[in-house]
């Protein structure tokens, strides 16, 4: 759907703008201050990737929207237009490259190597003796010209574009310290054309020449910028892997017959084949085959998974195996890797609290820069009154260009945005989706974590934990007996006592092979059990009740056999053969294998761990018991609403809780909690209404995922930290005049470096 064809429809649209020459946080401040004076939009910049995402009501057209960016000194492409809620194209998310059009590393390159091998031959003859030569000033003027004028070009053309604007910028210090240094070379050069006649004079030691500064700081300052734009390419690559790991390809099978096409021509029900070794190109549910999946791109978890028939899978897994046929059940826009995609992108694009304080200082910190630069020169000149010598002059001049070149906020613009892009991505590559930016403020002042035990704690699915006989029976003989009538129910109970049984069969010495016995005469009764018949004896297995209709009485001593296993937590399950009670059998919903190392984990983070359940008690202690939860911390038999209930009395009790979920029933807890955490082996509405989602379905990439955001919300802080700090003593040294504006400009290229070189360690979490 065009953007004009949005527009006859009522409500806001979500426009995504691709924007052409920002350079700092300044330029970010003034585009969203000059979008929000339009009535009802609203807008959140992002510098490293260069791009907006503004909110537009139905009476504000495109074309307002572009001229109001260009107003403000920029230029502004519309890259997609929507309705909140609508599915974007995978072709619709930012590239993840980070590089600004016209500051991407190759156009750069060029200028800087221009400007560094004329810098040199003017930094030797300006500051050693040993290599000056009569009228050498003249030399270092023509040398450093190019340097100055088309090689510092990205930075005066910037600065005269927002003065147009009546703005001010980066860009704006730069280019005013380059020009003054030059010019006022220049302007002394011309004033006393002999006054590097004799090789004696040393550039600024003696004549106030300072063509070395204007070419070293302009050097410096594009070194700093080539080196941002890799950087940023760098933490913006793991938003473009993730889209494109995705399959290119799809065999479909039409009418008996194997075509090959572009995946984005897959449609919805079409059966897609799928080789050992072959990206599935869709989700879907496996109709025929086995094999394992390599999940490990989309959900961080290493170990592949077993599927077979009915069994769903995700797209741009990897087939390790068996030839398998999958029936795709969301194509396009609509799989998992284009959902994971779209929220890595908001939150990339979103903005942190703690980013605004960033914006409000660089509202204002350029205009006072150059008032602070200007009453530097002033004071030098005031202090050197009544009569001010060329030496006053000239350390005067040194002062104010070396507050100018000092105090770019590059770093400040880029501290937080980067860091949320480096950690957003690496989050996606683990099979983290971190929401929003505010999330990274909510998983620093959690203390309390809800754990929803089935599917969470423990894998949902029943397995057998213990056989008891009686009589003349062995527990072998219960299991197998029970086991073949099982075998032909397809009840979760069923399924489960069955695969013990053919895994005990599969494990008997001189075992034949055959498997499981045959039943015959098989029934079965919702609620009760089944019954049939197996090597001629007949073998009911069920609840009490259904034993007792099928003329089976327990004795009391196996009565009490059952209410023991119950109280322990398990759900036992009779099993008769011919009349006569045989045994027991009890299953339990088992723990998942790092369930109790993430639960220390999450106690390490200063969580306090509780467990959530619609479970009776005694399954529910019995759960907790085995991760490591104390009892005090279980909450059993809560319903659905009970759930949302238990999330508010923590919450009024002083908490600040996460709720880590995965079903449907976990959706209005994930919502109510302060962090929402869903587990990305659950349901969709669980994963729209968290905040943090992971992949997996192991609970330790809840802790990591809670270390992640963690660790990124510290570095965004680091970053701030050293932007102001750098700033706030940079200025008043170079004021004083103890800075030479040649390591000013070094250390300003080399704090934008050392920011985006802090984000970029968050690539290396978790390895």
């Amino acid at each position: 759907m065009s953007s004009e064809q949005l527009l006859d429809q009522a409500g806001s649209r979500v426009i995504d703008l691709d924007i052409e020459g920002m350079t700092c946080a300044s330029c970010v401040n003034r585009v969203e201050r000059r979008l929000g004076k339009l009535d009802g939009v609203e807008a959140s910049v992002n510098l490293p990737l260069e791009s907006a995402r503004v909110s537009v009501p139905a009476d504000i057209t495109d074309d307002q929207i572009t001229a109001t960016v260009a107003a403000a000194g920029y230029k502004a492409t519309i890259r997609s237009a929507r309705y909140p809620g609508t599915p974007v194209e995978p072709a619709e998310l930012p590239a993840g490259t980070g590089v600004p059009p016209g500051t991407a590393a190759p156009s750069l390159r060029p200028r800087l190597l221009v400007a560094a091998v004329l810098t040199v031959p003017v930094l030797a003859i300006s500051m050693i003796p040993a290599f000056q030569f009569p009228n050498w000033g003249w030399a270092a003027a023509i040398l450093a010209l190019p340097v100055v004028a088309w090689a510092a070009w990205p930075f005066h053309r910037a600065a005269a574009i927002n003065a147009r604007h009546l703005a001010s910028t980066m860009d704006t210090l730069v280019s005013i310290g380059v020009i003054a240094a030059y010019s006022f070379s220049a302007w002394q050069l011309l004033a006393d054309p002999g006054m590097t006649e004799h090789p004696a004079a040393e550039g600024m030691g003696s004549g106030g020449l300072y063509f070395e500064v204007a070419s070293v700081v302009t050097t410096f300052l594009l070194l700093g910028r080539y080196l941002e734009a890799n950087a940023k390419r760098k933490a913006g690559d793991a938003l473009k892997a993730l889209l494109d790991l995705g399959a290119k390809d799809a065999t479909v099978l039409r009418g008996g017959t194997e075509h090959k096409i572009p995946a984005d021509q897959l449609g919805l029900g079409e059966v897609i084949v799928v080789r050992p070794g072959e990206k599935i190109a869709a989700d879907g549910v496996v109709i025929d085959g086995s094999s394992a999946v390599d999940a490990s791109l989309v959900t961080g978890e290493s170990v592949p998974v077993e599927v077979g028939p009915d069994s769903q899978v995700t797209g741009a897994t990897i087939n390790t195996s068996g030839r398998l046929l999958v029936r795709a059940t969301r194509v396009g826009s609509e799989t998992t890797l284009a959902q994971m995609g779209r929220l890595v992108s908001a939150a990339q694009t979103g903005k942190a609290p703690i980013a605004r304080l960033a914006d409000r200082i660089s509202a204002v910190f350029v205009p006072v820069v150059l008032a602070i630069a200007a009453l530097t020169f002033a004071a030098w000149l005031m202090a050197a009154a009544p009569g001010v010598s060329a030496d006053e002059l000239r350390s005067a001049f040194t002062a104010a260009v070396a507050v100018l070149v000092i105090a770019c906020p590059c770093a400040l613009g880029l501290a937080t945005p980067v860091g949320l892009l480096t950690g957003t991505g690496r989050g996606a590559q683990l099979g983290i989706l971190i929401k929003g930016p505010q999330v990274l403020e909510d998983t620093r002042t959690v203390d309390t974590i809800l754990l929803d035990k089935t599917g969470t704690v423990t894998t949902g699915r029943l397995a057998v934990d213990g056989v008891q006989s009686f009589g003349r029976y062995s527990d072998a003989d219960v299991l197998r007996l029970a086991g073949a009538v099982e075998n032909a129910s397809e009840h979760p109970i069923a399924r489960a006592i069955a695969a013990a049984a053919l895994a005990a069969a599969a494990g008997r010495v001189n075992n034949d092979g055959a498997g499981l016995p045959a039943v015959a005469g098989f029934r079965s009764a919702p609620g009760g059990g089944v019954r049939g018949t197996v090597d001629g004896r007949l073998v009911v297995a069920g609840r009490t009740g259904w034993l007792l209709e099928s003329g089976v009485a327990p004795a009391p001593a196996q009565r009490e056999a059952l209410g023991a296993a119950e109280d322990s937590g398990a759900t036992a399950v009779w099993v008769a053969v011919d009349g006569e009670t045989a045994g027991l059998i009890s299953l339990r919903d088992t723990v998942k294998p790092g369930s109790a190392a993430a639960v220390t984990r999450l106690r390490g983070l200063g969580l306090r761990p509780i467990l959530l359940t619609g479970d009776n008690a005694a399954v529910a202690a019995q759960a907790a018991a085995a991760v490591g939860i104390s009892p005090d911390d279980v909450f059993a038999g809560v319903l659905p609403a009970g759930k949302v209930e238990a999330v508010r009395k923590l919450q009024a009790a002083g908490a600040t809780v996460a709720m880590a979920g995965d079903g449907v029933n976990d959706a209005a807890a994930l919502a109510q909690a302060d962090l929402g955490i869903a587990m990305g082996s659950g349901t969709d509405v669980a994963i729209e209404a968290a905040d943090l989602t992971v992949m997996g379905n192991d609970l330790g990439q809840v802790a990591q995922a809670i270390e992640l955001s963690r660790r990124t919300l510290g570095t965004i802080k680091t970053n701030l930290f050293w932007a102001f700090f750098y700033n706030a003593v940079g200025i008043p040294v170079a004021a004083l005049g103890l800075l030479n504006p040649m390591i000013a400009g070094a250390a300003m290229a080399a704090s934008s470096v050392l920011v985006v070189a802090n984000s970029l360690r968050l690539r290396g979490f978790g390895k």
